[in-house]
């Protein structure tokens, strides 16, 4: 099934537009709507926006969390689901602050999204346009963010850039 990687800035309207593109693909053949969320709410801020996003769903969609084991709940999905992934920069926040080794888990990611049989629209922060961080973890994290997006824009079937919530095919 297609996968399609949506990058862009914080508040670009990336996840807008991946819910919208899921809602037109699920519409036609009456497919359930999936939304695996990363986010930990680890401070106020962050449960008032997990709260926000929320509400920006209706009662036709399903959620599952998901903060480390993304692998596990792509593989848990059907050919009747179109899926958004919302969002690949906290997984890799949380896998960071976990200590777990990087390189495993987007190996594991990147395999089950090549299995996954549900349509996936995967949302990540494109962090790699900014100045250079000036602290080691920070400079990490962009640094895997990076190696991420280009490993599945490799085997998303399309990589789409949004910018002021407008959307631009990279490919």
């Amino acid at each position: 099934m297609p996968t399609t990687l949506v990058l862009g800035g914080a508040r670009s309207g990336k996840t807008a537009h991946a819910q919208s593109r899921t809602e037109s693909i699920a519409a036609p053949m009456h497919r359930r709507l999936l939304m695996i969320a990363t986010a930990q709410a680890f401070d106020a801020e962050m449960t008032d926006r997990i709260a926000r996003h929320q509400a920006d769903r209706d009662e036709r969609w399903s959620t599952a969390e998901a903060p480390l084991d993304l692998p596990v709940a792509l593989a848990a999905l059907t050919p009747d689901d179109v899926c958004v992934v919302d969002c690949l920069t906290l997984w890799l926040s949380n896998l960071m602050l976990a200590e777990a080794n990087i390189e495993v888990a987007f190996d594991a990611l990147v395999a089950a999204v090549v299995a996954c049989p549900a349509d996936l629209l995967l949302v990540s922060n494109e962090v790699g346009w900014g100045i250079v961080p000036d602290n080691a973890l920070a400079r990490a994290f962009r640094d895997h963010a990076g190696r991420l997006h280009q490993r599945l824009a490799k085997v998303a079937e399309e990589t789409v850039l949004i910018v002021a919530g407008l959307p631009l095919r990279l490919n």
